[in-house]
């Protein structure tokens, strides 16, 4: 077999083609490849990063409700009455009137007691707010027929408690009592949904407020506005 020249292998190696190089085209797509993978782990990243971040806000913002029901955790538990007078904070009883409860919170976040007067105040007994030419608001409610079923009976009447008069009020005419005085005979008359925590002195305020012959007071005195609240 014959051999080759040195020379020979020389020519023949610059006969052979080199590797071929890439188009700027094929470079382009492969760079833009690059940067979408990229963009979209960045992306999927982020979204479990702020996932997580607003779970542990859920979970730290339910401590009391630990098994997470969104229901109980939404409903206000407290409720800032403004009046003329000052503030009067109340605590609601939603276990124990859950209607009445949520019959008072929708009124309130509709507005509807903005500028509630109260146009009865018995001292040592009561001072009332509501509609006082709607009939059956004053001469009537103690005749009222029991309308809310779900009624605590272990809710009772004493000082600084807050009721309403049972029957049903149709979003109208829903009128406030706020007890100055234990009266456990208006049990079964006016259905208690919440109790003053703050405010007492407020109340005895409006109590003390010049009235007429018919419990009315001389200068009026109404409600600005109701806030709900979860916490105080």
């Amino acid at each position: 077999m014959a051999k080759i020249k040195p020379q020979a292998l020389l020519l023949q190696s610059k006969k052979k083609k080199g590797p071929s190089r890439m188009s700027v085209t094929t470079l382009v797509i492969y760079g833009l490849i690059i940067v979408v993978m990229v963009f979209f782990l960045f992306t999927t990243y982020r979204h479990w990063t702020r996932r997580s971040k607003f779970q542990m806000e859920d979970i730290s913002s339910g401590e009391d409700n630990p098994f997470g029901d969104s229901k109980k955790v939404d409903v206000p538990k407290y409720a800032v009455i403004n009046t003329s007078k000052g503030s009067i904070t109340v605590e609601l009883f939603k276990e124990g009137s859950p209607e009445v409860v949520d019959e008072f919170i929708e009124l309130c976040q509709k507005g509807r007691l903005k500028g509630m007067l109260f146009n009865r105040v018995i001292k040592n007994f009561v001072i009332q707010g509501g509609d006082v030419n709607r009939p059956g608001t004053t001469e009537d409610w103690t005749s009222r027929g029991k309308h809310y079923n779900q009624l605590d009976k272990s809710l009772k009447h004493e000082a600084f408690m807050l009721g309403t008069s049972k029957g049903k009020h149709d979003g109208k005419g829903f009128d406030l009592f706020i007890t100055t005085a234990p009266i456990p005979d208006l049990n079964e008359k006016i259905n208690v949904f919440g109790r003053v925590i703050k405010g007492e002195d407020v109340v005895q305020e409006i109590e003390e407020a010049d009235t007429d012959e018919h419990y009315q007071p001389k200068t009026p005195i109404g409600i600005i506005e109701v806030t709900l609240r979860q916490k105080v």
